[in-house]
């Protein structure tokens, strides 16, 4: 029998249940089974946690001593490298293949590295600005930074605001989502027991509610919120946030658009945009969403794209070779196969047919992926964000064509062009409204290179040294020494 994983919360150095004694469980998404329990739990625990952050932040030397941030974040990069099976361990609870999470868990140590790197070089300048007057500028942590983490990557969705919120010097509360609150309670486990870090610096507080997420959002000692997630939750955060006026990092919805033109291998194309809108199963908001594809190759195109999608295999992640797991759970499966019901109704075509499969299946919130062809870019499936395997296929005639295409939406977190004409492929990425656009590649990622949306995709850049910028402050000093 195996053994039931337990997710306590972090609080002032300490491992603990949830005050009023509140669990859940985690459940594996490939077979509706449970692998622990979590801490469920509520407003105190938070004002609890925010609390020790607070006083973290103000007694201790965390905030001023850069060369201790940089060994400790090296210490835990360095620790979790040593953890093989956390992996595993991802795999399990969010039902990603196994090769996504071990992609996952090495980009995280990538990141921890980077910006324990940047910890040491946040540099501010000093002029003479009158004679004998002079100003200096530092870069100072803003203080205790909520971290709101989702569960579709939760490990890199949490080291790209930990890392830079602490090698700013910030102290933190984090909130993880519930589905994956077991990793991210090991993955923290190997920070939390490095000597180095000051108690209360990282404090942890898992939920199934949302009064944790309140407390943060609202509370006066939070004074940077970072949050990944829906655009709708991204509004309300704004919304309670505002009477504070702290800082906002937010990083929501997308949809994603790949535009084809017929100088690229369809074939070779069709199976990489099929796998980028397949990562996770769909549940990535980079994901590949639409695909535009230009008219003299659109019909070439649906057919590759159509095998490209029926070919994938569809199994729990330790399978050997399996290209897509499950849906995180079985809200996420129902509110997918509403929106996909509903896109089916009123498409064009319907080019592949996504099911729920049985067999050994059954028990998992597993879910093939569907193709749909459609011409107007306005149909709410083109516009609003269906979070799984689920494609629209739409033409165009000419570049211009393209880009208004693209751009007809509320978002613009990133894109891709496919075409072996260089000039082309600057042209369009310099048109299109998004805050990373790919060219012949789609979902690649760096620590080095900020990443962010226009529009209601986002406010803020994380990744790369923007990534600091939300959890750091700029003081103007003066003095008037004189001249001799």
């Amino acid at each position: 029998m195996t053994t039931l994983l337990s997710a306590l919360n972090l609080i002032d150095g300490q491992w603990q249940p949830a005050l009023a004694g509140r669990t859940a469980s985690s459940i594996n998404p490939a077979d509706g089974l449970p692998i622990g329990v979590l801490a469920d739990s509520g407003r105190d625990d938070a004002r609890a946690a925010i609390a020790s952050a607070k006083k973290a932040f103000d007694t201790s030397l965390w905030a001023h001593s850069a060369r201790d941030r940089q060994s400790v974040l090296l210490q835990w990069a360095d620790r979790l490298e040593r953890r093989a099976d956390l992996a595993e361990l991802l795999m399990r609870e969010n039902g990603k293949i196994l090769a996504q999470a071990r992609g996952e868990m090495a980009f995280a140590i990538s990141e921890i590295r980077y910006y324990a790197g940047l910890a040491r070089h946040i540099p501010g300048h000093f002029m003479e600005v009158e004679p004998g007057a002079f100003s200096a500028t530092l870069r100072e942590p803003a203080g205790v930074a909520g971290l709101i983490i989702p569960w579709n990557a939760p490990i890199i969705l949490l080291v790209r605001s930990l890392g830079p919120a602490l090698a700013a010097g910030c102290t933190v509360v984090i909130k993880p989502a519930a589905q994956t609150a077991q990793i991210t309670a090991q993955v923290l486990q190997e920070l939390a027991a490095i000597d180095l870090l000051p108690k209360g610096v990282v404090n942890l507080v898992s939920e199934t509610g949302s009064e944790v997420a309140q407390e943060l959002v609202s509370s006066e000692d939070v004074d940077v919120l970072s949050f990944t997630g829906s655009n709708l939750t991204g509004q309300r955060i704004m919304a309670a946030a505002a009477p504070t006026m702290k800082k906002l990092s937010l990083e929501l919805g997308g949809k994603s658009c790949c535009i084809v033109f017929p100088d690229t291998d369809i074939e070779a194309t069709a199976a990489r945009i099929a796998a980028a809108a397949t990562i996770i199963s769909g549940q990535q908001c980079t994901a590949a969403r639409r695909v535009l594809v230009h008219a003299s190759c659109h019909e070439e195109m649906k057919r590759a794209l159509k095998s490209a999608f029926e070919s994938l295999v569809v199994a729990p992640g330790q399978t050997p070779g399996a290209h897509m797991g499950p849906l995180i759970d079985a809200r996420a499966a129902e509110t997918f196969d509403s929106n996909v019901r509903r896109a089916i109704e009123t498409c064009d075509e319907v080019v592949v047919r996504g099911a729920h499969p049985g067999g050994a299946l059954a028990n998992g919130f597993f879910r093939t992926p569907t193709l749909v062809a459609h011409r107007d870019s306005g149909a709410f499936f083109c516009q609003e964000e269906i979070f799984g395997p689920f494609v629209v296929l739409e033409k165009f005639e000419d570049e211009k064509e393209a880009v208004a295409r693209a751009n007809h939406t509320v978002y613009g977190l990133s894109a891709s062009v496919w075409t072996k004409d260089g000039d082309r492929g600057m042209r369009m990425a310099r048109a299109l409204r998004n805050g990373t656009v790919w060219i012949n590649d789609h979902n690649r990622m760096f620590a080095e290179a900020e990443t962010g949306g226009y529009r209601r995709s986002g406010i803020g850049r994380l990744h790369g040294y923007e990534g600091l910028g939300d959890f750091l402050e700029t003081k103007h000093i003066f003095r008037s020494a004189g001249v001799v």
